[in-house]
């Protein structure tokens, strides 16, 4: 079965920390989707796509998606140029 590049972005780029309270808010995970998106060298679907994607891949008030990978560093990165 082919994986969507959606698919193969929330298994390489997030885990989900059952214990955790706290999620990825949505400007962080397009974010790291984004970054996902350049360390692969695809082409970011538009934002509109991402969240229907998303819409259908993640339980809304769902707790404890957490990055994870090389995305999530070029993220943190990007995020924080100060850390550099």
């Amino acid at each position: 079965m082919a994986h969507s590049q959606f698919d193969l972005f929330l298994q390489e780029a997030t885990y989900i920390d059952q214990a955790s309270e706290a999620t990825l808010d949505r400007d962080r995970l397009y974010g790291l989707y984004t970054s996902w998106c350049f360390i692969n060298q695809h082409k970011p679907g538009r934002e509109s796509i991402f969240w229907s994607a998303m819409n259908q891949r993640i339980t809304p008030g769902h707790y404890g998606l957490r990055m994870k990978g090389p995305a999530a560093a070029d993220y943190i990165l990007a995020s924080y140029p100060g850390l550099v």
